[in-house]
């Protein structure tokens, strides 16, 4: 969990430096203008995925491994399997003098997949002494700040600007990969601040009712409750979640741990699981998951009617993080901006957040041409701007 972020934060440590580095992520940056940049060669920045051992395929100088738990359960079998899988990767780092596996020493999946490992290890965490350690970490508003030592010399102290606890281990993973090459403390204490977050991952997208939205791509039990408890710290209100399961082969192996994930919400709104790549022949469904869950939660049989749902409940000063694979992406959003902005109906700025003002502008566009006016680019509206009825915003 937490690649596609660690992997922004590197790419803002390393862009903030001034090293011109050529990144790929699973996430848009907008620092970066989209998911992937083209710098120089010295410093080649990439996620890299376990699923079907795609990782197997590179070769790092510099190898981060953030935790290791049980997923993708139509490929991997086993935690032995996936253990076996990693330490295959820890094994394609390149045999130089920089080559280096850089570890979570707190997880212990992950240090058991490298017992006996004879390249060389650098390790990060919060509890015993590995080389880069968090200490004196505190939260105020759901946001974290707290120094990083390096082999018990202090290096910078960090104050971060997106929240939940768990991207503590994320920025230091990624101050231990900006640090072993050559940059100083204080340039990644200094883009670690100014990393505001990656597109899908707890990203602030408007209001409604007075309430923040949030998206956020997480479709693990684990990512999802961590999310949910780092959005629970910045509420003040009530908290309400939209979720959508990603894969019935992993909702059904998951099952009791995606039950225990909404422990922090008031309220979960489960829409149909997102197949991707599988069938329906798992016996599982959202509306068992809802069940299950129990009085907290309900099923919602379509994304429009888990909005119409949301707007019901929610009030002034309650968070809604919309946890779902299907959906507009921001670059979405400012197409639609864009389109409408050309036509007159919009004069708001193109940044990809569905605000008042966009909603205002489809409105007008929908009622311009005969369509139902709910503010809701579904599939007429998309095709009235002329574009793939791929989502609905």
């Amino acid at each position: 969990h937490g690649k596609s972020t660690t992997t922004s934060m590197c790419a803002q440590i390393f862009m903030d430096a001034g090293v011109d580095p050529t990144v790929t992520s699973g996430a848009a940056l907008r620092s970066m203008g989209g998911y992937y940049r083209i710098g120089g060669e010295e410093h080649f920045i990439f996620e890299a995925c376990e699923y079907m051992d795609s990782f197997l395929d590179f070769f790092p100088t510099t190898a981060v491994i953030l935790n290791i738990e049980m997923d993708h359960v139509d490929y991997f079998k086993s935690m032995g399997q996936i253990r076996a899988s990693y330490r295959a990767f820890a094994e394609k780092v390149l045999g130089s003098d920089e080559g280096c596996v850089i570890c979570n020493s707190d997880n212990a999946d992950v240090m058991r997949a490298m017992e006996g490992f004879e390249g060389r290890i650098c390790t990060f965490g919060t509890t015993g002494e590995p080389d880069y350690f968090a200490g004196e970490a505190h939260t105020e508003k759901g946001k974290c700040a707290f120094s990083i030592y390096y082999r018990g010399e202090k290096l910078c102290d960090v104050t971060l600007n997106v929240p939940g606890k768990h991207q503590v281990m994320n920025a230091l993973a990624s101050a231990a990969a900006a640090h072993r090459a050559g940059i100083s403390g204080e340039m990644i204490a200094e883009g670690l601040a100014r990393f505001c977050g990656a597109e899908r991952r707890m990203e602030y997208k408007g209001d409604v009712n007075g309430a923040r939205v949030f998206d956020d791509y997480g479709h693990h039990p684990t990512e999802v409750k961590t999310t949910l408890a780092g959005a629970k710290e910045m509420t003040e209100g009530k908290l309400y979640c939209i979720f959508q399961p990603h894969t019935y082969s992993r909702t059904k192996s998951l099952f009791s741990d995606f039950v225990k994930a909404f422990d922090d919400v008031d309220h979960v709104l489960f829409v149909d699981i997102y197949a991707a790549r599988e069938i329906d022949t798992q016996g599982v469904s959202s509306a068992l998951l809802a069940d299950a869950v129990g009085e907290r939660a309900e099923y919602a049989p379509s994304f429009r009617d888990a909005a119409k749902r949301a707007s019901e409940l929610l009030k002034e000063g309650d968070t809604l993080v919309a946890i779902v694979k299907q959906g507009s992406s921001g670059s979405e959003v400012k197409e639609v901006q864009r389109r409408l902005k050309a036509w007159g109906y919009y004069t708001g700025a193109v940044d990809g957040v569905f605000g008042a003002g966009t909603k205002k502008a489809v409105i007008a566009f929908q009622k311009k041409n005969g369509l139902t006016a709910d503010g809701v680019v579904g599939k007429a509206t998309y095709q009235a701007l002329g574009m793939n009825a791929s989502s609905s915003v």
